[in-house]
C-alpha cells in the first residue's frame, strides 16, 4: 500500500478504537450506576442509566458500518483482519452489557421505596463489583493488547457464577423468613442473572482479546469456581 493508503488505514483503525473505548466507558458507568440506582432505590440515576443505552447501540452500528467499510476497502491481512473483527466482536458484547445493565435500572424503577430490604442486596453488590472488575480488567486488556490480562479475566469466570448460587439461595431465605420481601427479591433475583451475564459478556470480550494478539483460541469450557460463603449481612 502506498504512504497514504496506509495513513488512511490507520486512521479508520484508530477511529474504530476510539469508539471502542467510548463504548467501554459508557458500559462500565452504567453498570455502576444500575446497582447504585437499585441498591438506593434512585430513580433519576436509574433513568440515567436507560437514557445511555441509545449512544451505546448507536455506537456499536457505528463501529460494525466502519469495520465493513475497512475490509471492502482495504482488504486486510490476516492480523489486520482479526483485528477488524475482534472489534466488532467486542463492540457487540459491550452493547449486549449495556443492555443487562439497563435491566437492572428498569427493575428499580419498578420497586417501590417502601419494599427496599437492604440486607438482601448486600450480595447483589458484591456480584456486581465482580463484574465491574472483570468489565474494567478486560477492557484495559483490549487497550493494551494484553492476552495474559485477557486470560485472566477468562480463568475468573466461575466465580461470579458461584457467587450467583449463593445470592440466589440467600434472596430464598429472606422470602421464607418474610412474606412482605417476596416481592422485592424477586426483582433481585432477575437482577441477579442479569449481572451474572454481564459477566459472560466480559469473559467473551477477554476470549476474543485473547484471540486477537495471539491468534489462538481458549478452551471452549469455562472455568467452574466453588461457591463463596454467604456475603455479611446476608442469609445464614
Amino acid at each position: 500500500m502506498s504512504d497514504h493508503t496506509i495513513k488512511a488505514y490507520d486512521k479508520e483503525l484508530d477511529g474504530i478504537g476510539r469508539r471502542i473505548a467510548e463504548m467501554g466507558g459508557i458500559a462500565e458507568k452504567m453498570v455502576g450506576d444500575a446497582m447504585e440506582a437499585l441498591a438506593t432505590l434512585d430513580s433519576g440515576l436509574a433513568q440515567a442509566v436507560v437514557q445511555a443505552d441509545p449512544r451505546l447501540d448507536a455506537l456499536q452500528r457505528e463501529v460494525e458500518d466502519a469495520a465493513v467499510t475497512t475490509i471492502a476497502r482495504r482488504q486486510p491481512m490476516a492480523v489486520d483482519l482479526r483485528e477488524i473483527v475482534g472489534a466488532i466482536r467486542v463492540a457487540g458484547d459491550l452493547e449486549r452489557i449495556g443492555d443487562l445493565a439497563k435491566n437492572v435500572a428498569k427493575r428499580a424503577l419498578k420497586i417501590g421505596p417502601e419494599e427496599r430490604v437492604t440486607r438482601a442486596v448486600v450480595g447483589l453488590r458484591h456480584m456486581n463489583d465482580i463484574a465491574a472488575a472483570q468489565l474494567k480488567d478486560v477492557l484495559d486488556a483490549f487497550a493494551q493488547r494484553d492476552a495474559e490480562r485477557a486470560r485472566a479475566v477468562w480463568l475468573r469466570d466461575g466465580e461470579l457464577d458461584a457467587l450467583e448460587d449463593s445470592v440466589f439461595r440467600d434472596l430464598l431465605t429472606f422470602m421464607m423468613e418474610d412474606p412482605r420481601d417476596i416481592s422485592f427479591c424477586a426483582h433481585l433475583l432477575f437482577c441477579a442473572k442479569n449481572v451474572e451475564r454481564i459477566g459472560d459478556h466480559a469473559t467473551n470480550v477477554a476470549e476474543t482479546v485473547y484471540y486477537l494478539v495471539t491468534g489462538a483460541s481458549l478452551p471452549t469450557d469455562r472455568p467452574k469456581g466453588k461457591a463463596p460463603r454467604a456475603a455479611e449481612g446476608g442469609a445464614p
